[in-house]
């Protein structure tokens, strides 16, 4: 992809824009960032960008045409309905996302992680297990980091193990990685892509550019899953928590068994695993098939899979005060998210639950919690919502907090020693905090207040 001179217009000032601005200024592209919603007069690292030959273009968008712009590139936070992402498609200018841009510039296999849950836990475990091998591995995307921004830091020896997310999908062109693993699907963000069918439709775009030398991993246990390796052109491996499979990688005597090419391995006991639930124990399997069809050892996938204790806002162990263990699970921005954290513990639960609807049903979530959960604490825009779906079920412990630190204070009121008190969302954090991980790191600062208070 030649940048040199072009005129290209990147939407949307957020991590992922600001990191696009600056790698394309830095290849001689004359790079105007802008931004409807960020104010005229910015500082910080917009001014920073403005030092380094970006244009600032923010309050307002600029006007699109062959004239003004030659390519358009769309942050993923920004829906494909904007102004901008309109015009360059009626004016057949050339759209793209950050994700298409760092597969442009690389010249290491990708092996690319979607689905609606588990992909951040998915991510980081192949990612570990990549590292364990001794390869040059790259773990970003969705998760951590732009990959613009290291891309090409790595040769043909190496990998990259990008989380990729249904908004980031709707932007590729040519983007094809080595290994493609979708987790599951199960409603979410339907205000931004309109049906389910829309929703499925972005997914399968991560396998849209195989061929028959790539790998699509899929769980044969999620029927719309499942249904999508008719459409691949890569070579499908199926993973299963259910059932034992002619090929593919599954659940046997209680152990994980790789059969590939007609060889049987087994890889560990499931009790094994260092990451609790049985979600998890998808996303294992999910990692086994994807590092295998990387060509990585048995022994060295076992390890890891053995040490590997997850990741932050997923279930996250934060403290045990007075019998009560309190976890946070801030990631968890969806209905079938929730219902997982909940499923993964024995104990009763304290649930907080309340934040921005993603365009979600509550139904069923609402049946899960009048089974595992003894009191419900809601908050945000869905608390509402949450509340008379949970009552429908007969539910009757309800709290409503006006504002996050008292949904976190009233939890800790009700919950009783031998209790859970749990921070599963089911929705996004967006309509009182910037990010998942903003909310999850304010649970355990108040969190951890109490554990000092209690020591004192």
């Amino acid at each position: 992809m030649e940048l040199k001179g072009k005129r290209i217009l990147v939407v949307g000032a957020g991590k992922s824009g600001l990191a696009v601005a600056r790698f394309l200024a830095g290849k001689g592209a004359f790079a105007v960032l802008t931004d409807a919603k960020v104010p005229v007069y910015p500082g910080g690292e917009l001014a920073r960008l403005e030092k380094e030959g970006v244009v600032l273009a923010l309050g307002g968008y600029p006007e699109v045409g062959r004239e003004t712009f030659d390519m358009v590139v769309m942050s993923p936070g920004v829906p494909l309905t904007e102004g901008p992402a309109v015009a360059a498609r009626s004016s057949g200018i050339p759209l793209a996302g950050e994700l298409e841009l760092a597969y442009s510039f690389a010249r290491t296999p990708f092996v690319a992680i979607t689905g609606t849950n588990g992909k951040t836990t998915t991510t980081t475990l192949i990612g570990e297990i990549c590292k364990k091998s001794g390869r040059d591995t790259l773990v970003g995307g969705n998760i951590g980091f732009p990959l613009v921004t290291e891309v090409e830091r790595y040769g043909d020896a190496g990998i990259i193990i990008a989380e990729v997310s249904s908004f980031q999908l709707e932007t590729i062109a040519l983007f094809k990685p080595m290994v493609a693993v979708i987790l599951n699907i199960t409603p979410d963000h339907l205000d931004r892509h309109g049906d389910m069918d829309g929703y499925i439709e972005a997914k399968a775009r991560i396998f849209a550019n195989q061929d028959s030398g790539d790998f699509t991993v899929l769980n044969y246990d999620d029927p719309l899953t499942a249904g999508l390796a008719e459409r691949t052109g890569g070579r499908t491996v199926f993973f299963s928590r259910l059932r034992e499979l002619g090929a593919g990688v599954f659940v046997k005597s209680d152990q994980i068994v790789a059969k590939i090419d007609g060889r049987e391995d087994v890889i560990c006991g499931i009790k094994e695993i260092g990451i609790p639930g049985t979600h998890n124990l998808e996303n294992a399997l999910a990692a086994v098939a994807a590092t295998k069809a990387s060509g990585i050892g048995n022994d060295i996938i076992a390890g890891v899979l053995k040490e590997f204790k997850g990741v932050s806002h997923r279930l996250e162990f934060v403290a045990e005060i007075n019998g009560v263990k309190y976890i946070n699970d801030s990631k968890g921005t969806n209905p079938d998210a929730s219902i997982k954290a909940l499923e993964a513990y024995d104990e009763p639960v304290v649930l907080i639950a309340g934040g921005k609807n993603k365009g979600s049903d509550f139904g069923e979530f609402a049946g899960v919690i009048k089974e595992r959960a003894r009191a419900l604490v809601v908050l945000g825009q869905s608390a509402d919502l949450i509340a008379q779906a949970a009552r429908a079920r007969g539910c009757e412990n309800i709290q409503k907090a006006a504002d996050f630190k008292e949904a976190v204070i009233l939890a800790h009121r009700a919950a009783r020693p031998g209790e859970v008190v749990l921070l599963s969302p089911a929705c996004a954090s967006w309509d009182m905090f910037k990010s998942f991980e903003e909310r999850g790191n304010l649970f355990k600062e108040i969190v951890l207040d109490f554990k000092r208070s209690s020591c004192e």
